[in-house]
């Protein structure tokens, strides 16, 4: 992996730091949201439906979606920028592919992948570096790829940071996610915003986009 930046950097030492506990805490997590896993269920269908091939989890922490997404049919791996997180997706999943990298500048030829799943992993992101992470999820896509955007919604609010509880994060209104995307060349297929659950201080916004027309 090339060297990090500075806030690359700061968010890779962050989530190594909780890495352990952190997988405590998400490794079952979707057992009580049934909204999230319809949009991962929509997701997995609409990859199938253009055919065999890759998918990535991208910020895949300790494994779990990437495991999840496995048991909805997809041939998925998992990239993180956190080296401790992918010891320990390694250890949990070890018939599933991990690797160390960056979002922004991923080891893969140009349109190597039928999916991408982007789960709550742009929102350490500058605002202003968002269009680089998207123009280098359409670069290694399909061109009959699909994207899945999990984030943060700003709830009527313009892009915010807020004290996320590992490192500083941004809510973004769904509108403005779903244009950045569409300047980088994806087309919105559909979208679910749901309130916050408990123990949850935000609503949660899913953006499903494929690439073309």
């Amino acid at each position: 992996m090339t060297e990090l930046s500075s806030y690359h950097r700061v968010t890779a030492d962050a989530y190594d730091a909780v890495a352990v506990l952190y997988a405590e805490l998400v490794h079952n997590s979707l057992d009580a949201l049934p909204l999230d896993r319809a949009v991962l269920a929509a997701f997995a269908e609409t990859v199938r439906a253009a055919g065999p091939g890759l998918v990535a989890e991208l910020g895949c922490g300790p494994g779990y979606l990437t495991a999840h997404l496995r048991e909805l049919g997809l041939d998925a791996f998992g990239v993180d920028l956190s080296p401790v997180m992918i010891d320990l997706a390694r250890k949990t999943y070890p018939d599933l592919r991990f690797e160390v990298g960056s979002m922004d500048a991923l080891d893969l030829a140009d349109g190597r992948l039928q999916g991408i799943v982007s789960w709550y992993s742009v929102i350490h992101t500058p605002p202003q570096s968002v269009p680089q992470y998207f123009a280098e999820f359409r670069r290694v896509l399909a061109p009959d790829g699909t994207l899945l955007l999990a984030f943060f919604e700003s709830e009527g609010e313009p892009t915010t940071a807020f004290d996320h509880k590992v490192t500083t994060a941004y809510r973004w209104p769904v509108d403005d996610l779903a244009g950045l995307a569409g300047e980088a060349g994806f087309t919105e297929v559909g979208r679910m915003l749901r309130e916050p659950c408990e123990g949850e201080r935000f609503r949660r916004g899913h953006l499903l986009m494929r690439t073309g027309k």
